[in-house]
Protein backbone atom coordinates (compact mmCIF):
# COMPACT_ATOMS: atom_id res chain seq x y z
CA UNK A 1 0.00 0.00 0.00
CA UNK A 2 1.41 3.38 -1.00
CA UNK A 3 2.03 5.72 1.88
CA UNK A 4 0.23 9.07 1.72
CA UNK A 5 2.44 11.95 0.70
CA UNK A 6 3.53 14.22 3.51
CA UNK A 7 1.90 17.63 3.26
CA UNK A 8 4.16 20.63 2.86
CA UNK A 9 4.74 22.39 6.14
CA UNK A 10 3.17 25.79 6.47
CA UNK A 11 5.66 28.61 6.25
CA UNK A 12 5.77 32.37 6.09
CA UNK A 13 5.52 33.43 2.48
CA UNK A 14 7.03 36.87 3.00
CA UNK A 15 10.26 35.32 4.30
CA UNK A 16 10.41 33.05 1.26
CA UNK A 17 9.89 36.00 -1.07
CA UNK A 18 12.66 37.96 0.65
CA UNK A 19 14.86 34.90 0.38
CA UNK A 20 14.55 35.03 -3.41
CA UNK A 21 16.19 38.46 -3.38
CA UNK A 22 19.04 37.16 -1.22
CA UNK A 23 19.46 34.15 -3.53
CA UNK A 24 19.61 36.45 -6.56
CA UNK A 25 22.30 38.61 -4.95
CA UNK A 26 24.33 35.57 -3.93
CA UNK A 27 24.08 34.01 -7.39
CA UNK A 28 25.02 37.22 -9.22
CA UNK A 29 28.26 37.68 -7.31
CA UNK A 30 28.21 41.48 -7.36
CA UNK A 31 26.03 44.48 -6.48
CA UNK A 32 22.86 44.89 -8.58
CA UNK A 33 20.51 47.63 -9.67
CA UNK A 34 16.92 47.35 -8.42
CA UNK A 35 15.45 46.51 -11.81
CA UNK A 36 17.97 43.70 -12.42
CA UNK A 37 17.59 42.32 -8.91
CA UNK A 38 13.79 42.34 -9.13
CA UNK A 39 13.91 40.58 -12.52
CA UNK A 40 16.29 37.93 -11.21
CA UNK A 41 14.00 37.31 -8.23
CA UNK A 42 10.91 37.19 -10.45
CA UNK A 43 8.94 40.09 -8.96
CA UNK A 44 7.98 43.70 -9.76
CA UNK A 45 10.53 46.35 -8.81
CA UNK A 46 8.10 48.08 -6.41
CA UNK A 47 7.56 44.85 -4.52
CA UNK A 48 11.28 44.09 -4.44
CA UNK A 49 11.98 47.56 -3.04
CA UNK A 50 9.64 47.04 -0.09
CA UNK A 51 11.36 43.80 0.83
CA UNK A 52 14.79 45.32 0.39
CA UNK A 53 13.95 48.05 2.91
CA UNK A 54 13.34 45.38 5.56
CA UNK A 55 16.39 43.35 4.54
CA UNK A 56 18.56 46.47 4.85
CA UNK A 57 17.20 47.11 8.36
CA UNK A 58 18.24 43.57 9.30
CA UNK A 59 21.71 44.00 7.85
CA UNK A 60 21.15 41.25 5.29
CA UNK A 61 21.35 43.71 2.41
CA UNK A 62 23.11 47.04 1.97
CA UNK A 63 22.74 49.78 -0.62
CA UNK A 64 25.49 51.93 -2.03
CA UNK A 65 24.35 55.51 -1.68
CA UNK A 66 26.30 56.66 -4.73
CA UNK A 67 25.34 54.02 -7.30
CA UNK A 68 22.09 52.87 -5.70
CA UNK A 69 23.13 49.25 -6.19
CA UNK A 70 22.20 46.58 -3.70
CA UNK A 71 24.53 43.94 -2.28
CA UNK A 72 24.66 41.42 0.56
CA UNK A 73 25.10 43.07 3.95
CA UNK A 74 27.29 42.41 6.96
CA UNK A 75 24.78 40.10 8.64
CA UNK A 76 24.69 37.92 5.52
CA UNK A 77 28.45 37.60 5.83
CA UNK A 78 28.14 36.63 9.50
CA UNK A 79 25.56 33.97 8.65
CA UNK A 80 27.74 32.58 5.86
CA UNK A 81 30.83 32.40 8.06
CA UNK A 82 28.86 30.77 10.88
CA UNK A 83 27.48 28.14 8.48
CA UNK A 84 30.92 27.39 7.05
CA UNK A 85 32.36 27.11 10.56
CA UNK A 86 29.89 24.31 11.28
CA UNK A 87 30.89 22.24 8.27
CA UNK A 88 32.61 19.03 9.35
CA UNK A 89 34.26 17.11 6.48
CA UNK A 90 34.31 13.82 8.42
CA UNK A 91 30.63 14.01 9.40
CA UNK A 92 29.51 15.09 5.94
CA UNK A 93 31.65 12.42 4.29
CA UNK A 94 30.03 9.46 6.07
CA UNK A 95 26.97 8.99 3.80
CA UNK A 96 29.10 9.66 0.71
CA UNK A 97 31.63 7.01 1.77
CA UNK A 98 28.88 4.52 2.58
CA UNK A 99 27.33 4.99 -0.85
CA UNK A 100 30.72 4.70 -2.57
CA UNK A 101 31.60 1.52 -0.68
CA UNK A 102 28.28 -0.05 -1.61
CA UNK A 103 28.53 0.88 -5.28
CA UNK A 104 32.16 -0.19 -5.74
CA UNK A 105 32.15 -3.16 -3.39
CA UNK A 106 35.65 -2.10 -2.32
CA UNK A 107 37.24 -0.61 0.80
CA UNK A 108 36.93 3.18 0.99
CA UNK A 109 38.57 5.65 3.35
CA UNK A 110 38.72 9.32 4.24
CA UNK A 111 42.07 10.90 5.11
CA UNK A 112 42.98 14.36 6.41
CA UNK A 113 46.28 16.11 6.96
CA UNK A 114 47.39 15.51 10.55
CA UNK A 115 50.44 16.32 12.65
CA UNK A 116 52.41 13.50 11.07
CA UNK A 117 51.06 13.59 7.53
CA UNK A 118 48.17 12.11 5.53
CA UNK A 119 46.13 10.29 8.18
CA UNK A 120 43.19 7.91 7.75
CA UNK A 121 40.27 9.05 9.91
CA UNK A 122 37.41 6.97 8.52
CA UNK A 123 37.48 3.50 7.00
CA UNK A 124 34.72 1.36 5.52
CA UNK A 125 35.66 -2.19 4.53
CA UNK A 126 33.76 -3.98 1.80
CA UNK A 127 34.05 -7.33 3.60
CA UNK A 128 35.55 -9.21 0.68
CA UNK A 129 37.97 -12.14 0.81
CA UNK A 130 41.00 -9.82 0.63
CA UNK A 131 41.58 -7.49 3.57
CA UNK A 132 43.43 -4.24 2.98
CA UNK A 133 46.02 -3.54 5.69
CA UNK A 134 44.64 -0.17 6.67
CA UNK A 135 42.99 1.25 9.76
CA UNK A 136 41.92 4.57 11.24
CA UNK A 137 44.99 6.43 12.46
CA UNK A 138 47.31 5.05 9.77
CA UNK A 139 49.70 7.69 8.40
CA UNK A 140 50.30 7.02 4.71
CA UNK A 141 53.52 7.71 2.79
CA UNK A 142 53.40 10.61 0.37
CA UNK A 143 55.43 9.12 -2.45
CA UNK A 144 54.05 5.59 -2.72
CA UNK A 145 50.40 5.60 -1.60
CA UNK A 146 47.47 6.96 -3.64
CA UNK A 147 46.29 9.00 -0.66
CA UNK A 148 49.74 10.43 0.01
CA UNK A 149 50.18 11.32 -3.65
CA UNK A 150 46.84 13.15 -3.65
CA UNK A 151 48.02 15.30 -0.76
CA UNK A 152 51.44 15.80 -2.36
CA UNK A 153 49.77 17.04 -5.55
CA UNK A 154 47.02 19.26 -4.13
CA UNK A 155 47.78 20.15 -0.49
CA UNK A 156 49.93 23.19 0.24
CA UNK A 157 52.19 22.93 3.29
CA UNK A 158 55.90 23.58 3.90
CA UNK A 159 55.91 20.58 6.23
CA UNK A 160 54.54 18.36 3.45
CA UNK A 161 57.38 19.46 1.18
CA UNK A 162 59.89 18.52 3.87
CA UNK A 163 58.33 15.08 4.38
CA UNK A 164 58.16 14.45 0.64
CA UNK A 165 61.81 15.43 0.19
CA UNK A 166 62.81 12.89 2.84
CA UNK A 167 60.89 10.15 1.01
CA UNK A 168 62.33 11.15 -2.37
CA UNK A 169 65.87 10.93 -0.98
CA UNK A 170 65.14 7.51 0.56
CA UNK A 171 63.70 6.23 -2.72
CA UNK A 172 66.71 7.52 -4.67
CA UNK A 173 69.10 5.67 -2.37
CA UNK A 174 67.01 2.47 -2.45
CA UNK A 175 66.75 2.48 -6.25
CA UNK A 176 70.35 3.56 -6.87
CA UNK A 177 69.34 6.69 -8.77
CA UNK A 178 70.42 10.29 -8.37
CA UNK A 179 68.41 12.67 -6.22
CA UNK A 180 67.83 14.93 -9.23
CA UNK A 181 66.37 12.03 -11.24
CA UNK A 182 64.12 11.01 -8.35
CA UNK A 183 62.85 14.58 -8.02
CA UNK A 184 62.12 14.79 -11.74
CA UNK A 185 60.23 11.53 -11.61
CA UNK A 186 58.11 12.74 -8.67
CA UNK A 187 57.46 16.11 -10.33
CA UNK A 188 56.22 14.32 -13.45
CA UNK A 189 54.01 12.03 -11.39
CA UNK A 190 52.44 14.92 -9.47
CA UNK A 191 51.88 16.88 -12.68
CA UNK A 192 50.00 13.92 -14.17
CA UNK A 193 47.89 13.63 -11.00
CA UNK A 194 46.93 17.32 -11.16
CA UNK A 195 45.94 16.92 -14.82
CA UNK A 196 43.79 13.88 -14.02
CA UNK A 197 42.29 15.33 -10.83
CA UNK A 198 42.95 12.06 -9.01
CA UNK A 199 45.95 10.09 -7.72
CA UNK A 200 46.64 6.38 -8.13
CA UNK A 201 49.06 3.73 -6.92
CA UNK A 202 49.48 0.13 -8.02
CA UNK A 203 51.12 -2.25 -5.57
CA UNK A 204 53.59 0.38 -4.39
CA UNK A 205 52.23 0.75 -0.86
CA UNK A 206 50.47 -2.61 -0.39
CA UNK A 207 51.59 -5.47 -2.67
CA UNK A 208 48.74 -6.71 -4.85
CA UNK A 209 46.57 -3.68 -4.07
CA UNK A 210 45.53 -0.83 -6.39
CA UNK A 211 44.30 2.49 -5.10
CA UNK A 212 42.76 5.73 -6.26
CA UNK A 213 42.47 8.89 -4.16
CA UNK A 214 40.75 12.17 -5.03
CA UNK A 215 41.13 15.52 -3.26
CA UNK A 216 38.32 17.25 -1.35
CA UNK A 217 38.31 21.06 -1.23
CA UNK A 218 36.56 23.55 1.05
CA UNK A 219 34.95 26.89 0.21
CA UNK A 220 38.33 28.62 -0.10
CA UNK A 221 39.68 26.05 -2.57
CA UNK A 222 41.96 24.49 0.07
CA UNK A 223 42.34 20.72 0.11
CA UNK A 224 40.96 19.44 3.41
CA UNK A 225 40.65 15.69 2.84
CA UNK A 226 41.05 12.84 0.37
CA UNK A 227 38.59 10.10 -0.54
CA UNK A 228 40.37 6.85 -1.30
CA UNK A 229 39.33 3.41 -2.48
CA UNK A 230 41.50 0.29 -2.53
CA UNK A 231 41.12 -3.16 -4.00
CA UNK A 232 43.00 -6.22 -5.32
CA UNK A 233 44.83 -5.66 -8.60
CA UNK A 234 42.86 -8.33 -10.46
CA UNK A 235 39.49 -6.75 -9.72
CA UNK A 236 40.35 -3.09 -9.19
CA UNK A 237 41.07 -1.33 -12.50
CA UNK A 238 43.79 1.31 -12.33
CA UNK A 239 43.04 3.08 -15.64
CA UNK A 240 42.56 6.84 -15.35
CA UNK A 241 39.24 6.60 -17.20
CA UNK A 242 37.91 3.55 -15.34
CA UNK A 243 34.47 3.51 -13.74
CA UNK A 244 36.15 3.21 -10.34
CA UNK A 245 38.20 6.37 -10.90
CA UNK A 246 35.10 8.23 -12.10
CA UNK A 247 33.09 7.18 -9.04
CA UNK A 248 35.83 8.33 -6.64
CA UNK A 249 36.23 11.65 -8.45
CA UNK A 250 32.47 12.19 -8.22
CA UNK A 251 32.36 11.32 -4.52
CA UNK A 252 35.14 13.83 -3.81
CA UNK A 253 33.35 16.48 -5.88
CA UNK A 254 30.09 15.84 -4.02
CA UNK A 255 31.78 16.29 -0.65
CA UNK A 256 33.62 19.39 -1.89
CA UNK A 257 30.31 20.94 -2.94
CA UNK A 258 28.84 20.14 0.48
CA UNK A 259 31.77 22.08 1.96
CA UNK A 260 31.04 25.12 -0.19
CA UNK A 261 33.59 24.60 -2.94
CA UNK A 262 32.77 25.85 -6.44
CA UNK A 263 35.03 24.81 -9.28
CA UNK A 264 36.49 27.79 -11.13
CA UNK A 265 35.07 28.34 -14.60
CA UNK A 266 37.15 28.45 -17.79
CA UNK A 267 39.56 31.34 -18.01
Amino acid sequence: MEKPKTKDRQGIQSIEVGGKLLQALAANGRAMMLRDLAKAAGMPAAKAHRYLVSLIRMGLVEQDQTSGRYDLGSFSLELGLAAMGRLDPVRLATPILEDLCERLGETVALAVWGNHGATVVRLLEAGGPITVALRAGTVLPLASSATGRAFAAFFRSPYLRQLLEVEIKANAEANGTTLAAARREMDGLLSEIRNQGIARASGSYSPGINGFSAPVFNQTGTMVAAITSLGPIGNFASDWDSNIAAAIRQAAQDLSHRLGYHEPGPA
